[in-house]
Formats: C-alpha cells, sequence, structure tokens
C-alpha cells in the first residue's frame, strides 16, 4: 500500500511540475517574443529596470534569439540544472529590479505577480530532478 502511495503522490508531483514549468513558460515565452514584435518597448525596459540607455533592435533580436534558445530549452527540460537555474536568476534579477515598484504598490499591482512566479521557479530549480513528465532528458 505505501508503494501506491507513493507512487500517486510521485505522479501529482510530477503533473504539478509540469504545469509549474508550462506556467512559466508562457510568461517567458511573451517576454521573448516582444522583443522580436515590439523592440521598442524592450528598449524602454531595459533602460527603466536596468539602466541599458540607447539599446539597439540588433542587441534586442540577439537577446531575443539566446533568450528563445533558452525558453524552450527549459520547457523541453533539457540540461535542468543550467535552464533552470538560469530562468530562476533571470526572473529574481527581474522581481528585484521592480523594487520602486513595490513602494507604490496599489498602483502597481501586477507587479507583485512577479513573486508567486519567482517562488515557481525556485520550486521548478529545486525540484528539477522529480520534473520528469514531457521533458526530453531526465
Amino acid at each position: 500500500m505505501n508503494n501506491a502511495i507513493s507512487n500517486d503522490v510521485q505522479q501529482r508531483l510530477q503533473w504539478s511540475l509540469l504545469f509549474l514549468r508550462l506556467g512559466v513558460f508562457i510568461v517567458m515565452i511573451m517576454w521573448t517574443l516582444d522583443k522580436f514584435i515590439n523592440p521598442e518597448h524592450s528598449a524602454l525596459i531595459f533602460e527603466k529596470f536596468y539602466g541599458v540607455n540607447n539599446s539597439s533592435e540588433i542587441l534586442t533580436y540577439t537577446l531575443g534569439t539566446i533568450q528563445t534558445i533558452l525558453v524552450i530549452s527549459f520547457l523541453a527540460g533539457i540540461k535542468k540544472r543550467i535552464t533552470y537555474g538560469i530562468i530562476l536568476v533571470l526572473h529574481s534579477i527581474s522581481t528585484l529590479s521592480s523594487y520602486n515598484q513595490y513602494l507604490d504598490g496599489f498602483n502597481n499591482l501586477l507587479f507583485f505577480t512577479a513573486w508567486p512566479m519567482l517562488a515557481a521557479c525556485f520550486t521548478l530549480y529545486i525540484l528539477r530532478d522529480q520534473d520528469i513528465k514531457f521533458t526530453v532528458t531526465h
């Protein structure tokens, strides 16, 4: 009976991690696509939150290309220690660089959604070996 409970819990964990991975992917792919569809918007984000002034379209497209490879690799579960780790670091930087928005929280409520996503990224990273549902590699 313990094996049945253990297998049931393992299945629930795998499905939960898959849905966390899909949720993080959806956000990250939209940020990635924004770099190609609206590079001016990305330039404004780089300037406002990261202090990068006058970023070129070439830089935006280059970062978008690298981010596309990363996000698809993350979704597929390729090199989890690396891809999940980079996603965690990138989202941590994004979340923390928005600190001014948290000071005026009620006028910037959507910025607070970064925190549960950061928790999801952290959870995926520390449980990456259990996240095997629909991944390329185990």
